[in-house]
Protein backbone atom coordinates (compact mmCIF):
# COMPACT_ATOMS: atom_id res chain seq x y z
CA UNK A 1 0.00 0.00 0.00
CA UNK A 2 1.51 3.19 -1.30
CA UNK A 3 0.30 5.96 0.33
CA UNK A 4 1.27 9.99 -0.15
CA UNK A 5 0.30 12.67 2.75
CA UNK A 6 0.17 16.51 1.43
CA UNK A 7 0.20 18.71 4.54
CA UNK A 8 1.54 22.06 5.31
CA UNK A 9 3.82 21.09 8.42
CA UNK A 10 5.22 18.28 10.08
CA UNK A 11 7.02 18.08 13.47
CA UNK A 12 10.10 18.53 14.37
CA UNK A 13 10.49 21.13 11.38
CA UNK A 14 7.27 23.60 11.39
CA UNK A 15 4.96 23.44 13.69
CA UNK A 16 1.93 25.64 14.86
CA UNK A 17 -0.26 23.22 15.84
CA UNK A 18 -1.43 19.26 16.50
CA UNK A 19 -1.43 19.18 12.65
CA UNK A 20 2.18 18.86 12.74
CA UNK A 21 2.00 16.36 15.41
CA UNK A 22 -0.09 13.95 13.29
CA UNK A 23 2.16 14.57 10.83
CA UNK A 24 5.34 13.17 12.23
CA UNK A 25 3.83 10.76 13.90
CA UNK A 26 0.87 8.83 11.64
CA UNK A 27 3.36 8.28 8.56
CA UNK A 28 5.94 6.18 10.88
CA UNK A 29 2.87 4.24 12.89
CA UNK A 30 1.75 3.68 8.93
CA UNK A 31 5.14 2.47 7.85
CA UNK A 32 4.85 0.10 10.88
CA UNK A 33 2.04 -1.44 9.31
CA UNK A 34 3.81 -2.28 6.18
CA UNK A 35 2.34 0.32 4.42
CA UNK A 36 5.25 2.47 1.60
CA UNK A 37 4.69 6.33 2.74
CA UNK A 38 5.91 9.48 1.57
CA UNK A 39 5.25 13.02 2.31
CA UNK A 40 5.12 15.91 0.40
CA UNK A 41 5.59 19.36 1.46
CA UNK A 42 6.23 23.33 0.74
CA UNK A 43 9.62 24.20 0.90
CA UNK A 44 9.52 26.56 3.92
CA UNK A 45 13.02 27.14 5.29
CA UNK A 46 12.86 25.50 7.98
CA UNK A 47 11.84 22.30 6.01
CA UNK A 48 13.91 23.08 3.03
CA UNK A 49 16.88 23.08 4.79
CA UNK A 50 16.60 20.22 7.13
CA UNK A 51 15.42 17.33 5.29
CA UNK A 52 18.47 15.14 4.04
CA UNK A 53 19.76 13.71 1.51
CA UNK A 54 17.71 15.65 -1.68
CA UNK A 55 17.50 14.76 -5.00
CA UNK A 56 15.81 17.21 -7.91
CA UNK A 57 13.05 14.74 -8.77
CA UNK A 58 11.80 16.86 -11.70
CA UNK A 59 11.24 20.58 -12.73
CA UNK A 60 7.71 21.24 -13.06
CA UNK A 61 8.44 25.11 -14.21
CA UNK A 62 6.91 28.77 -14.13
CA UNK A 63 3.20 28.11 -12.22
CA UNK A 64 1.02 30.18 -9.52
CA UNK A 65 3.01 33.00 -9.80
CA UNK A 66 6.73 31.43 -9.20
CA UNK A 67 8.67 31.80 -12.36
CA UNK A 68 10.84 28.63 -10.79
CA UNK A 69 9.02 25.53 -9.30
CA UNK A 70 11.07 22.02 -8.66
CA UNK A 71 10.76 19.02 -6.99
CA UNK A 72 13.27 17.41 -4.57
CA UNK A 73 12.95 13.99 -2.88
CA UNK A 74 15.19 13.24 0.62
CA UNK A 75 14.13 12.07 3.91
CA UNK A 76 13.01 13.30 7.31
CA UNK A 77 15.81 14.15 9.79
CA UNK A 78 13.98 12.02 12.64
CA UNK A 79 12.36 9.17 11.06
CA UNK A 80 13.77 8.83 7.94
CA UNK A 81 10.56 8.98 6.16
CA UNK A 82 10.84 10.07 2.74
CA UNK A 83 9.69 13.31 1.47
CA UNK A 84 8.81 15.30 -1.25
CA UNK A 85 9.99 19.15 -1.11
CA UNK A 86 8.31 21.79 -3.58
CA UNK A 87 11.06 23.80 -4.17
CA UNK A 88 9.62 27.51 -5.13
CA UNK A 89 11.59 29.93 -3.37
CA UNK A 90 9.09 32.92 -4.85
CA UNK A 91 5.93 31.34 -2.62
CA UNK A 92 7.78 29.91 0.01
CA UNK A 93 11.62 31.12 1.44
CA UNK A 94 10.53 34.28 3.39
CA UNK A 95 10.64 35.29 7.07
CA UNK A 96 7.56 34.95 8.74
CA UNK A 97 5.55 31.75 9.45
CA UNK A 98 3.91 29.10 7.17
CA UNK A 99 0.46 31.03 6.79
CA UNK A 100 1.43 34.70 8.30
CA UNK A 101 4.13 36.96 7.47
CA UNK A 102 6.47 38.99 10.28
CA UNK A 103 3.82 41.18 11.19
CA UNK A 104 1.03 38.54 11.85
CA UNK A 105 -0.83 39.37 8.96
CA UNK A 106 -2.06 36.37 6.34
CA UNK A 107 0.47 36.06 2.88
CA UNK A 108 -1.16 38.17 0.19
CA UNK A 109 -0.72 34.99 -2.02
CA UNK A 110 -1.78 32.00 0.49
CA UNK A 111 -4.40 31.12 -2.68
CA UNK A 112 -1.04 30.09 -4.74
CA UNK A 113 0.68 29.21 -2.04
CA UNK A 114 -1.50 26.25 -0.77
CA UNK A 115 -2.69 25.76 -4.40
CA UNK A 116 0.53 24.68 -5.68
CA UNK A 117 1.01 22.46 -2.83
CA UNK A 118 -2.44 20.68 -3.69
CA UNK A 119 -1.40 20.51 -7.82
CA UNK A 120 1.80 18.87 -6.67
CA UNK A 121 0.35 16.57 -4.30
CA UNK A 122 -2.33 15.88 -7.17
CA UNK A 123 -0.07 15.40 -9.74
CA UNK A 124 2.25 13.02 -7.85
CA UNK A 125 -0.70 10.83 -7.43
CA UNK A 126 -1.16 10.35 -11.16
CA UNK A 127 2.40 9.59 -11.66
CA UNK A 128 3.30 12.53 -13.55
CA UNK A 129 5.57 13.89 -11.43
CA UNK A 130 7.54 10.89 -10.06
CA UNK A 131 7.02 7.71 -12.90
CA UNK A 132 8.72 5.84 -10.07
CA UNK A 133 6.60 5.84 -7.48
CA UNK A 134 2.97 6.40 -8.22
CA UNK A 135 0.88 5.94 -4.82
CA UNK A 136 -2.31 4.16 -4.05
CA UNK A 137 -3.95 6.68 -1.61
CA UNK A 138 -3.35 10.71 -1.83
CA UNK A 139 -4.34 11.91 2.02
CA UNK A 140 -4.70 15.41 1.93
CA UNK A 141 -4.48 17.34 5.24
CA UNK A 142 -6.98 20.48 6.49
CA UNK A 143 -7.55 23.33 4.36
CA UNK A 144 -3.62 24.34 2.96
CA UNK A 145 -3.40 20.58 1.22
CA UNK A 146 -7.60 20.02 0.30
CA UNK A 147 -6.76 21.56 -3.22
CA UNK A 148 -4.87 18.25 -4.29
CA UNK A 149 -8.74 16.86 -4.01
CA UNK A 150 -10.16 19.31 -6.62
CA UNK A 151 -6.95 18.72 -9.35
CA UNK A 152 -7.26 14.97 -8.94
CA UNK A 153 -10.86 15.33 -9.89
CA UNK A 154 -10.31 17.69 -12.25
CA UNK A 155 -7.63 15.16 -14.19
CA UNK A 156 -9.63 11.83 -14.61
CA UNK A 157 -9.36 9.30 -14.41
CA UNK A 158 -7.37 9.56 -11.21
CA UNK A 159 -5.92 6.12 -10.20
CA UNK A 160 -5.65 7.25 -6.56
CA UNK A 161 -8.25 7.05 -3.73
CA UNK A 162 -8.39 10.01 -2.04
CA UNK A 163 -8.78 11.23 1.93
CA UNK A 164 -9.11 14.33 3.28
CA UNK A 165 -8.47 15.02 6.89
CA UNK A 166 -10.06 17.87 8.95
CA UNK A 167 -8.10 19.01 11.80
CA UNK A 168 -10.43 22.16 12.63
CA UNK A 169 -13.14 23.05 10.44
CA UNK A 170 -12.82 26.56 12.01
CA UNK A 171 -9.99 27.07 9.76
CA UNK A 172 -11.20 27.00 6.03
CA UNK A 173 -9.08 28.83 3.65
CA UNK A 174 -11.48 31.18 2.48
CA UNK A 175 -9.90 33.92 -0.84
CA UNK A 176 -11.89 36.52 -2.62
CA UNK A 177 -13.86 35.10 -5.32
CA UNK A 178 -11.35 36.66 -7.99
CA UNK A 179 -8.58 34.56 -6.59
CA UNK A 180 -10.26 31.51 -8.68
CA UNK A 181 -8.69 32.51 -12.12
CA UNK A 182 -5.32 32.01 -10.22
CA UNK A 183 -6.40 28.00 -10.15
CA UNK A 184 -6.37 26.61 -13.18
CA UNK A 185 -9.25 25.17 -12.61
CA UNK A 186 -12.52 24.66 -15.05
CA UNK A 187 -15.55 27.12 -14.42
CA UNK A 188 -17.48 24.07 -13.23
CA UNK A 189 -15.56 23.87 -9.83
CA UNK A 190 -16.55 27.83 -9.11
CA UNK A 191 -20.42 26.33 -8.35
CA UNK A 192 -21.89 25.54 -4.59
CA UNK A 193 -21.33 22.04 -5.54
CA UNK A 194 -17.43 22.37 -5.66
CA UNK A 195 -15.12 25.41 -4.26
CA UNK A 196 -17.77 28.74 -4.08
CA UNK A 197 -18.60 29.69 -0.69
CA UNK A 198 -20.91 32.83 0.30
CA UNK A 199 -19.13 34.14 -3.45
CA UNK A 200 -15.73 33.38 -2.20
CA UNK A 201 -13.15 30.25 -2.82
CA UNK A 202 -13.16 27.59 0.20
CA UNK A 203 -10.30 25.22 0.07
CA UNK A 204 -12.00 23.52 2.93
CA UNK A 205 -14.82 22.83 0.44
CA UNK A 206 -12.35 21.32 -2.16
CA UNK A 207 -11.42 18.37 0.17
CA UNK A 208 -14.83 17.89 1.42
CA UNK A 209 -16.30 17.69 -1.66
CA UNK A 210 -13.73 16.48 -3.62
CA UNK A 211 -11.93 13.29 -1.76
CA UNK A 212 -14.01 9.85 -1.75
CA UNK A 213 -13.88 9.63 2.34
CA UNK A 214 -13.81 12.39 4.95
CA UNK A 215 -12.03 11.75 8.21
CA UNK A 216 -11.84 14.00 11.22
CA UNK A 217 -9.58 13.32 14.37
CA UNK A 218 -11.46 12.15 16.78
CA UNK A 219 -15.38 9.95 16.32
CA UNK A 220 -16.97 12.76 18.70
CA UNK A 221 -16.20 15.70 16.40
CA UNK A 222 -16.73 13.72 13.31
CA UNK A 223 -20.50 13.98 14.62
CA UNK A 224 -20.14 17.40 15.79
CA UNK A 225 -19.63 19.09 12.61
CA UNK A 226 -22.43 18.03 10.74
CA UNK A 227 -24.54 20.20 13.18
CA UNK A 228 -25.17 23.83 12.96
CA UNK A 229 -23.36 24.64 16.34
CA UNK A 230 -20.15 23.15 14.83
CA UNK A 231 -19.67 23.35 11.59
CA UNK A 232 -19.16 26.76 10.54
CA UNK A 233 -21.89 26.88 7.81
CA UNK A 234 -20.25 23.59 6.13
CA UNK A 235 -22.64 21.15 8.31
CA UNK A 236 -24.87 21.03 5.30
CA UNK A 237 -22.18 19.84 3.14
CA UNK A 238 -21.03 17.14 5.89
CA UNK A 239 -24.24 15.87 6.48
CA UNK A 240 -24.18 15.47 2.28
CA UNK A 241 -21.29 13.16 2.60
CA UNK A 242 -23.27 11.23 4.80
CA UNK A 243 -20.95 7.79 5.73
CA UNK A 244 -18.04 8.83 3.77
CA UNK A 245 -17.43 11.06 6.90
CA UNK A 246 -15.95 9.40 10.21
CA UNK A 247 -13.12 10.25 12.80
CA UNK A 248 -10.15 8.13 13.85
CA UNK A 249 -8.77 9.18 17.32
CA UNK A 250 -5.49 11.01 16.94
CA UNK A 251 -2.87 9.29 18.94
CA UNK A 252 0.33 10.49 20.75
CA UNK A 253 3.78 9.72 19.66
CA UNK A 254 5.21 7.56 22.87
CA UNK A 255 9.08 8.20 21.22
CA UNK A 256 8.55 12.03 22.10
CA UNK A 257 5.69 12.40 24.96
CA UNK A 258 7.37 9.29 27.85
CA UNK A 259 7.70 10.33 30.77
CA UNK A 260 9.87 6.80 31.41
CA UNK A 261 12.45 8.24 28.75
CA UNK A 262 11.92 12.07 28.20
CA UNK A 263 15.10 13.90 28.39
CA UNK A 264 13.47 17.18 28.72
CA UNK A 265 12.04 16.78 32.15
CA UNK A 266 13.53 16.94 35.54
CA UNK A 267 13.07 13.54 36.83
CA UNK A 268 11.62 10.54 35.04
CA UNK A 269 8.94 8.42 36.07
CA UNK A 270 6.66 5.64 35.11
CA UNK A 271 3.41 4.18 36.68
CA UNK A 272 4.17 2.53 40.42
CA UNK A 273 6.90 4.80 40.00
CA UNK A 274 5.79 8.35 40.59
CA UNK A 275 8.66 10.02 43.03
CA UNK A 276 9.97 11.64 39.82
CA UNK A 277 6.72 13.16 39.18
CA UNK A 278 6.91 15.31 42.57
CA UNK A 279 10.45 15.84 41.59
CA UNK A 280 9.53 17.59 38.29
CA UNK A 281 6.55 19.42 40.19
CA UNK A 282 8.98 21.27 42.53
CA UNK A 283 11.69 21.65 39.95
CA UNK A 284 8.70 23.43 37.81
CA UNK A 285 7.46 25.55 40.90
CA UNK A 286 11.00 26.34 41.56
CA UNK A 287 11.85 27.02 37.52
CA UNK A 288 8.74 29.67 37.23
CA UNK A 289 8.98 31.23 41.02
CA UNK A 290 5.76 29.58 42.26
CA UNK A 291 5.98 29.24 45.72
CA UNK A 292 7.34 25.04 46.27
CA UNK A 293 4.42 23.93 47.78
CA UNK A 294 3.80 20.03 47.30
CA UNK A 295 0.19 20.34 48.70
CA UNK A 296 -0.81 23.12 45.87
CA UNK A 297 -2.37 21.86 42.85
CA UNK A 298 -0.61 22.92 39.98
CA UNK A 299 -2.65 23.34 37.27
CA UNK A 300 -1.16 23.91 33.69
CA UNK A 301 -1.56 25.12 30.51
CA UNK A 302 -0.24 24.85 27.32
CA UNK A 303 -2.36 26.32 24.28
CA UNK A 304 -2.82 28.88 21.70
CA UNK A 305 -4.34 31.60 23.23
CA UNK A 306 -7.84 31.37 21.38
CA UNK A 307 -11.88 31.80 22.10
CA UNK A 308 -12.08 28.43 20.81
CA UNK A 309 -9.33 27.16 23.32
CA UNK A 310 -11.62 28.71 25.97
CA UNK A 311 -8.82 31.07 27.63
CA UNK A 312 -11.11 33.03 28.91
CA UNK A 313 -13.08 30.76 30.85
CA UNK A 314 -9.73 30.04 32.61
CA UNK A 315 -9.32 33.94 33.57
CA UNK A 316 -13.18 33.93 34.96
CA UNK A 317 -12.25 30.58 36.89
CA UNK A 318 -8.70 31.82 37.97
CA UNK A 319 -10.13 33.82 41.09
CA UNK A 320 -11.68 30.45 42.56
CA UNK A 321 -8.73 28.47 41.73
CA UNK A 322 -6.45 30.62 43.82
CA UNK A 323 -9.09 31.39 46.83
CA UNK A 324 -8.95 27.12 47.11
CA UNK A 325 -5.01 27.21 47.59
CA UNK A 326 -4.11 25.97 43.51
CA UNK A 327 -1.41 27.84 41.01
CA UNK A 328 -1.94 28.28 37.68
CA UNK A 329 1.28 27.69 35.27
CA UNK A 330 0.84 28.90 32.05
CA UNK A 331 2.44 28.74 27.95
CA UNK A 332 0.51 30.31 25.36
CA UNK A 333 0.65 33.27 22.50
CA UNK A 334 -2.31 33.94 20.58
CA UNK A 335 -5.04 36.83 21.37
CA UNK A 336 -2.96 40.15 22.73
CA UNK A 337 -6.07 40.49 24.73
CA UNK A 338 -5.79 37.43 26.99
CA UNK A 339 -1.82 37.38 26.48
CA UNK A 340 -2.23 41.01 28.35
CA UNK A 341 -4.93 39.56 30.82
CA UNK A 342 -2.78 37.04 31.69
CA UNK A 343 0.32 38.81 31.75
CA UNK A 344 -1.34 40.93 33.97
CA UNK A 345 -2.95 37.80 36.12
CA UNK A 346 0.74 36.79 37.33
CA UNK A 347 1.81 40.06 38.03
CA UNK A 348 -0.84 40.87 40.91
CA UNK A 349 -0.38 36.82 41.54
CA UNK A 350 3.19 36.20 42.33
CA UNK A 351 4.23 32.80 43.71
CA UNK A 352 0.66 31.15 42.52
CA UNK A 353 0.78 32.54 38.91
CA UNK A 354 2.77 32.36 36.25
CA UNK A 355 2.92 32.89 32.61
CA UNK A 356 5.14 32.31 29.42
CA UNK A 357 3.99 34.18 26.36
CA UNK A 358 5.37 32.12 23.28
CA UNK A 359 5.84 28.41 22.71
CA UNK A 360 9.28 26.62 23.35
CA UNK A 361 8.81 22.49 23.10
CA UNK A 362 11.18 21.78 26.06
CA UNK A 363 9.42 23.54 28.44
CA UNK A 364 5.99 22.33 27.05
CA UNK A 365 7.47 18.76 28.44
CA UNK A 366 8.69 20.66 31.62
CA UNK A 367 4.84 21.98 32.24
CA UNK A 368 2.95 18.64 31.64
CA UNK A 369 5.68 17.09 33.42
CA UNK A 370 5.52 19.10 36.33
CA UNK A 371 1.67 20.42 36.69
CA UNK A 372 -0.95 17.96 38.77
CA UNK A 373 -3.53 18.81 36.29
CA UNK A 374 -3.99 20.12 32.56
CA UNK A 375 -6.62 22.29 31.92
CA UNK A 376 -8.28 21.90 28.22
CA UNK A 377 -11.36 23.79 28.56
CA UNK A 378 -12.31 23.94 24.76
CA UNK A 379 -15.31 25.84 23.51
CA UNK A 380 -14.40 23.17 20.42
CA UNK A 381 -12.04 20.58 20.30
CA UNK A 382 -11.27 18.58 17.14
CA UNK A 383 -9.16 16.21 19.01
CA UNK A 384 -7.10 17.92 21.45
CA UNK A 385 -3.24 16.59 21.66
CA UNK A 386 -2.58 18.50 24.86
CA UNK A 387 -5.23 16.26 27.29
CA UNK A 388 -3.73 13.10 25.56
CA UNK A 389 0.06 14.04 26.88
CA UNK A 390 -1.25 14.70 30.21
CA UNK A 391 -3.15 11.55 30.55
CA UNK A 392 0.25 9.84 29.94
CA UNK A 393 1.97 12.13 32.44
CA UNK A 394 -0.26 11.41 35.38
CA UNK A 395 -1.09 14.62 34.86
CA UNK A 396 -4.90 14.86 34.86
CA UNK A 397 -7.55 16.93 32.68
CA UNK A 398 -9.93 19.01 33.36
CA UNK A 399 -11.58 19.33 30.08
CA UNK A 400 -15.02 20.91 28.31
CA UNK A 401 -17.11 17.84 27.27
CA UNK A 402 -16.79 18.47 23.50
CA UNK A 403 -15.02 16.70 20.57
CA UNK A 404 -12.21 14.78 21.35
CA UNK A 405 -11.88 15.65 24.88
CA UNK A 406 -15.12 13.90 25.46
CA UNK A 407 -13.67 10.58 23.35
CA UNK A 408 -10.09 10.31 25.96
CA UNK A 409 -11.22 11.58 29.09
CA UNK A 410 -13.42 9.97 31.95
CA UNK A 411 -15.17 12.16 34.10
CA UNK A 412 -14.44 11.59 37.72
CA UNK A 413 -17.98 10.84 38.48
CA UNK A 414 -18.93 8.63 41.32
CA UNK A 415 -19.81 5.78 39.34
CA UNK A 416 -16.95 6.30 37.17
CA UNK A 417 -14.51 6.13 40.57
CA UNK A 418 -16.21 3.11 41.69
CA UNK A 419 -15.65 1.40 38.52
CA UNK A 420 -12.19 2.82 38.17
CA UNK A 421 -12.63 4.06 34.64
CA UNK A 422 -12.58 7.84 35.90
CA UNK A 423 -9.06 9.47 33.95
CA UNK A 424 -10.41 13.41 34.99
CA UNK A 425 -12.90 16.29 34.67
CA UNK A 426 -15.39 16.99 32.85
CA UNK A 427 -17.87 20.16 32.76
CA UNK A 428 -20.24 21.36 29.88
CA UNK A 429 -21.24 24.73 29.74
CA UNK A 430 -18.78 27.14 28.43
CA UNK A 431 -19.05 29.56 31.41
CA UNK A 432 -16.36 30.30 34.02
CA UNK A 433 -19.21 29.04 36.33
CA UNK A 434 -18.87 25.79 35.16
CA UNK A 435 -15.12 25.17 34.75
CA UNK A 436 -15.39 26.32 38.44
CA UNK A 437 -17.47 23.96 39.37
CA UNK A 438 -14.76 21.62 37.52
CA UNK A 439 -11.69 22.99 39.62
CA UNK A 440 -13.56 22.42 42.72
CA UNK A 441 -14.26 18.69 42.57
CA UNK A 442 -10.64 18.79 41.44
CA UNK A 443 -8.85 20.61 44.05
CA UNK A 444 -11.02 18.51 46.40
CA UNK A 445 -9.77 15.56 45.09
CA UNK A 446 -6.11 16.74 45.28
CA UNK A 447 -6.72 16.83 49.10
CA UNK A 448 -7.33 13.00 48.80
CA UNK A 449 -4.19 11.48 47.96
CA UNK A 450 -5.24 7.86 47.81
CA UNK A 451 -8.13 9.13 45.46
CA UNK A 452 -6.01 11.27 43.62
CA UNK A 453 -2.91 8.75 42.78
CA UNK A 454 -6.13 6.29 41.90
CA UNK A 455 -7.11 8.54 39.02
CA UNK A 456 -3.26 9.14 37.78
CA UNK A 457 -2.75 5.13 38.12
CA UNK A 458 -6.12 4.77 35.64
CA UNK A 459 -4.58 8.16 33.39
CA UNK A 460 -1.51 6.54 32.79
CA UNK A 461 -2.50 2.94 32.10
CA UNK A 462 -4.59 4.37 28.81
CA UNK A 463 -3.52 3.49 25.18
CA UNK A 464 -3.57 6.17 23.09
CA UNK A 465 -0.35 5.20 20.80
CA UNK A 466 -0.62 5.75 17.00
CA UNK A 467 -0.37 2.10 16.14
CA UNK A 468 -4.45 2.25 16.60
CA UNK A 469 -4.94 4.65 14.32
CA UNK A 470 -2.79 3.58 12.03
CA UNK A 471 -4.64 0.01 11.79
CA UNK A 472 -8.06 2.21 10.98
CA UNK A 473 -6.30 4.12 8.35
CA UNK A 474 -4.99 1.47 7.06
CA UNK A 475 -8.35 -0.72 7.05
CA UNK A 476 -10.26 2.53 4.87
CA UNK A 477 -7.32 2.67 2.68
CA UNK A 478 -7.71 -1.18 1.59
CA UNK A 479 -11.99 -0.42 1.33
CA UNK A 480 -11.03 2.72 -1.07
CA UNK A 481 -8.46 0.90 -3.13
CA UNK A 482 -10.84 -2.18 -3.58
CA UNK A 483 -13.67 -0.20 -4.26
CA UNK A 484 -11.60 1.63 -6.80
CA UNK A 485 -10.17 -2.01 -8.42
CA UNK A 486 -13.63 -2.84 -8.78
CA UNK A 487 -14.58 0.12 -10.56
CA UNK A 488 -12.41 -0.15 -12.84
Amino acid sequence: MRVLHVAAEVFPLVKTGGLADVLGALPQALIGQGADVRLVLPGLPAIADAVLDQRPVGEIGPCFGAARVGLRLGRMPDSGVPVYVIDAPLLYRRAGGPYQGPDGDEWADNAERFALLGWVGAHLASGELDPGWRPDVLHAHDWHAAMACAYLEAHPPASAASVFTVHNLAYQGLFPQGDFALLGLGSRFMASTGLEYHQQVSFMKAGLKFADRVTTVSPTYAREIGTAEFGFGLDGVIRGRGADVSGVLNGVDGAVWNPATDTAIAARYAPGKLAGKARCKFALQTELNLAPRADAPLFGVVSRLTSQKGLDLVLGALPGLLERGGQLALQGAGDPALEAAFVAAARANPGAVSVRIGYDEAFAHRLVAGADAILVPSRFEPCGLTQLYGLRYGTLPVVRRVGGLVDTVVDATDEALQADRATGFSFDAATPAALDGALQRAIATYAQPARWKQLMARAMAQDFSWEGAAQKYMALYRDLVSLRNTAD
